[in-house]
């Protein structure tokens, strides 16, 4: 039996929406106020995703979508069309542009709908005067669906500017493990960037990866290009594996201070696409580009 659920926290002036299966104890809480990131994540009593109960969404931009860009774009400076641009720079420690435009914008609910199998809901945000460094018109639309075991998130952009805009897109869940050191990431990739002090990209390395790769007492802060387009992560708990319909795919693997928690960040393209062109696309006018990404648990497979 699903529900959905509109929670407002006029103290705070938020917004939330809980996705809700109750037979199985499956939930997932979005916060529209929050760039309409997914907040919690539960499937079959176990928790995946804890954002703001245990990170500061202002500085990990824990489950964001990141868009026009997704991670960071050098001083915030790029050039498309043979037309010079300056972004904002969120990340003044490092001279950069952080994680897009979006990861703090309000998005307004749009529609749901509760079937026998799922619940879904869609929210959209649209930007209308454009921005410091990315002058363009454009709406995206979020659509969340929760069903037995599988989180969806499906992502729709419309061009609604006179001119073409560049872009790619990425998505940085952070996932809970009860133990991380006993944790493991599974990838086919033979890739993986190698970044300067400040996570530009500077080189691409070949690489061979036979194994799981064990979390262990390793930091990561690690971009690989996926000849696949999944990954697994395998904990104590839970397995569930991370699947995209994109065709071009990189991953970027990200530990914070916390300990039993890790960024697993399906993405299209990886920092500083902008200048160095890796997985950046166009998007021309009134064109629309969707994408989805799912999680899903494989605890009962």
């Amino acid at each position: 039996m699903y529900q959905i659920n509109h929670i407002k926290k006029e103290t705070q002036s938020k917004h939330l929406i809980e996705l809700k299966e109750l037979n199985q104890n499956s939930s997932a809480i979005i916060d529209l106020d929050s760039g309409g990131s997914l907040q919690k994540l539960s499937i079959h009593g176990t928790t995946i995703i804890a954002g703001f109960k245990l990170l500061d969404y202002n500085t990990t931009y824990a489950s964001a979508v990141l868009f026009p860009f997704a991670n960071r774009v050098k001083d915030g400076k790029y050039t498309f069309k043979d037309k010079k641009y300056a972004l904002d720079l969120n990340l003044k420690e490092e001279n950069n542009a952080l994680h897009g435009l979006i990861y703090n914008k309000k998005f307004e609910y749009k529609k749901e709908k509760i079937t026998t199998n799922q619940a879904t809901v869609t929210i959209g945000y649209e930007e209308t005067e454009g921005v410091k460094g990315f002058p363009f018109k454009y709406a995206i639309f979020l659509t969340y669906t929760l069903s037995a075991n599988t989180i969806e998130l499906s992502v729709e952009v419309v061009n609604n500017d006179k001119v073409a805009f560049p872009y790619t897109i990425g998505w940085h869940p952070y996932f809970l493990s009860s133990d991380l050191y006993k944790s493991s990431i599974s990838m086919e990739s033979d890739k993986k960037i190698i970044f300067d002090k400040n996570m530009i990209p500077i080189e691409i390395k070949d690489i061979i990866i036979k194994e799981p790769i064990q979390i262990k007492n390793r930091l990561f802060d690690d971009c690989y290009i996926l000849n696949k387009n999944w990954v697994k992560f395998n904990t104590p708990n839970y397995s569930l594996v991370i699947e995209s319909s994109s065709e071009e795919n990189y991953l970027q693997v990200f530990t914070p201070d916390k300990r039993n928690i890790i960024a697993i960040e399906p993405k299209t393209g990886p920092s500083n696409s902008f200048n160095n062109k890796l997985g950046l696309r166009t998007l021309n006018p009134k064109e629309t580009y969707k994408i989805n990404w799912k999680i899903k648990l494989q605890n009962d497979e």
